[in-house]
């Protein structure tokens, strides 16, 4: 199910999404890998680059507060 809805996400991004998206793309070349709309257990962030444990989010506050407590939790798979 995360994965269809991460699925749906990725080829439905917003434009700050698809800006952001052209950037870190770049930083490939410096060994950063992320991710766009990346399932974390019952979570899906906008980009993670899981060897540095960085999560970004991009639009509005929505779900944020609970996410955020979930991500910085210890013990978060990220």
């Amino acid at each position: 199910m995360a994965n269809a809805r991460a699925r749906h996400l990725r080829k439905h991004q917003t434009v700050a999404e698809v800006r952001l998206w052209r950037e870190l793309r770049k930083l490939r070349s410096q060994g950063y890998h992320f991710r766009r709309q990346a399932p974390i257990e019952t979570y899906i962030v906008d980009f993670a680059c899981f060897s540095q444990r960085v999560v970004i989010e991009v639009d509005g506050v929505q779900c944020a507060t609970q996410k955020d407590k979930w991500l910085t939790r210890p013990g978060t798979p990220i």
